[in-house]
């Protein structure tokens, strides 16, 4: 039976304290056996990280006290369009690239307007750096500018994330998080650590946030999926290069706010 949502893309690393880098000052990741199938005839483990560990999405609680916790966002929070920003080339030549408005202009330029309540997501080349030493120290993220673009003029909205496949949208040299900061207001979201961003399409596809939902957290480890309309199935987690009927790199070319 073809699903009526279209193919789902993991957009998750595998969570593994063998190659799941840490935030600075983040818990120790570690995994302990409790059962086993040959002593207790069912296997089991505990697992022990923090919110934030590996893929993993934040609630507005996470930098403001008074923000929203995990458990009193509404599930339509959790499931937004999605659109992908390649900035790829500039984040290799500079690991502190800032994502500018410019960028999302040329986005827009090709694929029409951002609209509201939409996942905007940054593939900077990140997740291929997955579990090795070169994923920590300086990252690319969102210029602080861009980010209240993005606010002014609506694309982000009420709801809506800023999605990336580094440690988080801020940049790696901002110990102030403004990005966050700003981001997290409403019910806005942030999608960290994602995962095989090759697969998602620039435009068209929409991501579901699934995992635990924390009383009063500021988010969780999450399987985050995208649902690609049009994509022939594939391998068990949405691997390797993607067959698309007409969307890759297709979009509406309405014509891109003035502003």
């Amino acid at each position: 039976m073809t699903s009526p949502f279209g193919r789902p893309i993991s957009l998750s690393h595998v969570h593994d304290p063998a190659t799941t880098p840490l935030f600075p000052g983040d818990p120790e990741f570690r995994v302990d056996t409790v059962a086993t199938v040959a002593t207790d005839g069912y296997y089991l483990r505990t697992v022990r990280h923090g919110e934030h560990t590996g893929t993993h999405w934040g609630a507005p609680i996470h930098f403001h006290a008074d923000g929203l916790a995990a458990d009193q966002l509404d599930l339509e929070d959790l499931l937004l369009p999605a659109v992908k920003l390649d900035v790829r080339e500039p984040c290799a030549a500079d690991r502190d690239y800032a994502i500018t408005v410019d960028d999302v202009r040329r986005w827009e330029a090709r694929h029409g307007r951002i609209a509201s309540g939409s996942a905007i997501i940054a593939w900077t080349g990140w997740d291929a750096l997955w579990g090795t030493p070169e994923f920590a120290g300086s990252q690319p993220g969102f210029a602080v500018e861009t980010v209240r673009w993005l606010l002014r003029t609506g694309r982000l909205g009420h709801r809506g994330a800023l999605g990336i496949d580094t440690f988080g949208p801020d940049l790696g040299a901002d110990d102030s998080y403004a990005v966050s900061k700003l981001l997290y207001g409403a019910h806005r979201i942030s999608l960290e650590c994602l995962a095989n961003l090759a697969e998602l399409p620039a435009t068209g596809a929409w991501v579901l946030v699934g995992g635990p939902l924390y009383r009063g957290g500021s988010g969780s480890p999450a399987t985050i999926f995208a649902f690609v309309p049009g994509l022939e199935r594939r391998g068990r987690f949405g691997l390797g290069s993607a067959r698309r009927r007409g969307i890759d790199d297709q979009g509406d070319h309405d014509q891109c706010d003035s502003e």
